[in-house]
């Protein structure tokens, strides 16, 4: 298969969603952002598209390399970018597909490959931020129809670096303890991204998948509570009181005493108003009205 037929013929559905002003206004006005957590997955959008990538292959020294490793040394090669437009990126959450993703800037095509490990592990993960569009073209991935979401920005990490990265209490000099508090943070991290259809496209979603990757206050006031024997309870999201011409999510943590019954709550108030969300309240005490 000729390269440049191939790379035409892929870059269509690519190129329609980055070069689409009106579309592109509709979604800032229309506030259809995403801020998802999930793994980003390489897919051949067709047989051909995958018998090309074996010709190369075959061209290539890769002996001795898992498929995985292949695929990584291959499509790093500035001369194999072609092979890299054609793939479709997939970013599954919680196991299911939910979005096929295009860069809204072509050089972004880089933070695609860099998310490939040679090495997969269930703890990889990938944060995608950008806007969502319309469903792909069945034509688009192998008849798979999912949002497109031209991102701007990919984090790829393992949840081990996130824990590691949240800085511990300063009560915590303890290996045992420091290792206490990382199992309270993934349990905390867990909880966040099981809760019901959490795709990172709703306000409230995005909101909390900000707070669980940027914010490591929700962490320490987690391993607080256990340590004065009270457990989280709930993790809920309400607009915000504050919400006028801006979106103002108020995110919730309750802890319950396991002795006393008692209830505590915290908040923390984020704006999700625009692409990127950013703190506007740290977390305080909570008071229902």
């Amino acid at each position: 298969m000729n390269g440049q037929e191939g790379q035409s013929a892929v870059e269509a559905p690519a190129g329609d969603l980055a070069g689409d002003t009106q579309m592109a206004s509709f979604d800032l006005a229309g506030r259809r952002f995403v801020y998802a957590i999930g793994r980003i997955e390489p897919r051949f959008r067709s047989l051909a598209v995958e018998k090309e990538f074996a010709q190369v292959a075959g061209r290539a020294d890769a002996a001795g390399l898992t498929d995985r490793e292949a695929l990584r040394s291959l499509l790093s090669e500035p001369s194999n970018r072609y092979l890299a437009r054609q793939i479709c990126w997939i970013l599954t959450i919680q196991g299911m597909d939910s979005y096929l993703l295009v860069p809204r800037d072509p050089a972004d095509l880089g933070l695609l490959i860099d998310s490939l490990r040679a090495h997969p592990q269930p703890a990889n993960l990938d944060v995608v931020i950008g806007v969502r569009g319309p469903l792909a073209p069945p034509a688009a991935c192998n008849g798979l129809i999912v949002p497109l979401v031209a991102f701007d920005q990919i984090y790829s990490f393992d949840r081990d670096y996130l824990m590691d990265a949240i800085p511990k209490p300063q009560e915590a000099t303890t290996e045992e303890e420091k290792k206490r508090f990382s199992a309270i943070s993934e349990e905390l991290f867990d909880q966040i991204m099981q809760l019901t259809d959490n795709a990172g496209g709703a306000d409230e979603h995005r909101a909390l998948n900000y707070l669980a990757v940027r914010y490591p206050a929700i962490y320490s006031r987690t391993a607080e509570a256990l340590a004065g024997n009270a457990s989280l309870v709930a993790v809920e999201t309400r607009p915000s009181r504050l919400s006028g011409p801006r979106v103002v999510v108020d995110v919730i943590f309750s802890y319950r005493n396991r002795k006393t019954d008692v209830v505590d709550m915290y908040f923390v108030r984020v704006d999700a108003t625009e692409e990127f969300p950013f703190l506007v309240t740290k977390l305080s005490p909570y008071y229902e009205r």
